[in-house]
């Protein structure tokens, strides 16, 4: 296949691999050195991208990956990585052969899924599985230990499984405040105590409970939002115990200057009139590409200074009012660093009233993926041209 190493539109989000090393390795220090850390990269990697991130995690002392879908899972053990993957959402019973022959973990919280998955997987093969416990998120998992009785059974009886772990999800770890998170964590307890046979992996523990409580590590954990340099709340980011780099920015370019006169306007609907001689840009960034409406009105980086989104966001293109004339060209920085001016993912979540988690994962796959390491150009993942380019890390 050939190799894709450039893309046809300045629009693109650069991937510090750096920052995630970086980041892994603090968390890493943080932690007990007994306790395994597993990763989270569902979603492409939170919007950095799932491959590249897995490896470079990986390389800086993470023991295994974690997703959401069998989709990602595969995506992941297809692209040679040989970690253990853990598959945390649901699947289909009728995958479990495939994630067996795939050496993919699954999470398990259904006599009746157990009773029909074994029937799909083939003999001398046997399918990993974590069990799922809700003690509080109210999302999946099984509420009592008689249900957790009953599972050990069925899994005893069939032969066709190897119990490789049990787990659950913390609802409230992000806050300060803390009694609900501790009663999640001791019904947790009460349910691991009811164990024939301790599994390989006991975990609880996403970023803001192992990074910020400390009380509930097991022997290991799962990292997520705090391996991208982003904190999990605003409440518990002074609390993390490590230096955050930031992995993510999106930038783009000037495409088009002209001048406004008062009382001209710009965009759909009009809703931005000069009030006196402007500079307008536009910009090839749109809604499309996970640059949604709502940011109408915030505050971008054009130049080395501030500039303001003007108008509606269109699909493909935006308008920036421009402090003084810019050429055609200039880069134009909507998260991230820019000279001394620089835009935190927070600062956009705030803008838009989400979670930092929301807005990398939004940034959609048409914009291309560049990913840095050491100052350099490591490789580009551009889903649209449905190539990747990626060069051997060392």
């Amino acid at each position: 296949m050939e190799e894709q190493t450039q893309f046809y539109r300045d629009t693109w989000a650069e991937i510090d691999l750096d920052a995630i090393h970086h980041n892994m390795e603090g968390i890493r220090s943080a932690l007990p050195k007994d306790v395994r850390v597993f990763v989270a990269v569902k979603a492409n990697a939170y919007g950095h991208g799932d491959v590249q991130v897995s490896k470079a995690a990986l390389e800086a002392g993470a023991h295994g990956l974690a997703v959401a879908t069998l989709d990602e899972a595969i995506r992941l053990r297809k692209s040679g990585l040989d970690a253990p993957i853990l598959l945390m959402g649901t699947s289909r019973p009728s995958d479990a052969g495939i994630a067996a022959e795939l050496r993919i973990s699954l999470a398990v919280f259904q006599t009746e899924w157990i009773q029909e998955a074994a029937s799909h997987i083939k003999e001398g093969q046997k399918l990993r599985i974590h069990i799922k416990c809700d003690t509080g998120m109210g999302r999946l998992g099984i509420k009592k230990t008689e249900e957790l009785k009953e599972i050990q059974a069925i899994l005893k009886q069939s032969g066709k499984f190897h119990t490789e772990g049990i787990f659950t999800h913390f609802a409230t770890a992000d806050q300060v405040s803390s009694d609900y998170y501790l009663k999640q964590v001791m019904r947790f307890e009460e349910m691991v105590e009811q164990l024939e046979d301790k599994p390989e992996y006991i975990h609880a523990a996403n970023s803001a409970s192992a990074l910020c409580h400390g009380n509930a590590l097991f022997n290991t954990v799962r990292i997520g939002i705090s391996l991208y340099g982003l904190a999990p709340s605003e409440e518990v980011k002074p609390l993390l115990p490590y230096e955050r780099k930031e992995a993510f920015s999106l930038h783009t370019k000037v495409s088009h200057v002209k001048k406004l006169e008062a009382g001209e306007s710009i965009g759909y609907g009009a809703t931005y009139t000069a009030s006196g001689e402007e500079w307008i840009a536009t910009v090839p960034i749109g809604y499309a590409d996970g640059w949604i409406r709502k940011l109408q009105g915030i505050e971008v980086v054009a130049g080395g200074g501030k500039a303001k989104v003007v108008g509606r966001i269109c699909m493909d293109q935006m308008m920036l009012r421009l402090p003084c004339h810019m050429p055609i060209g200039t880069d134009v920085t909507l998260i991230g660093r820019q000279g001394d001016q620089f835009v935190p993912v927070d600062e956009i979540a705030d803008y838009l009233d989400t979670i930092n988690y929301e807005v990398t994962c939004m940034i959609s796959a048409r914009v291309p993926r560049v990913y840095k390491k050491s100052g350099k150009t490591l490789g580009i993942d551009n889903p649209v041209l449905c190539r990747t380019f990626l060069k051997k890390m060392s």
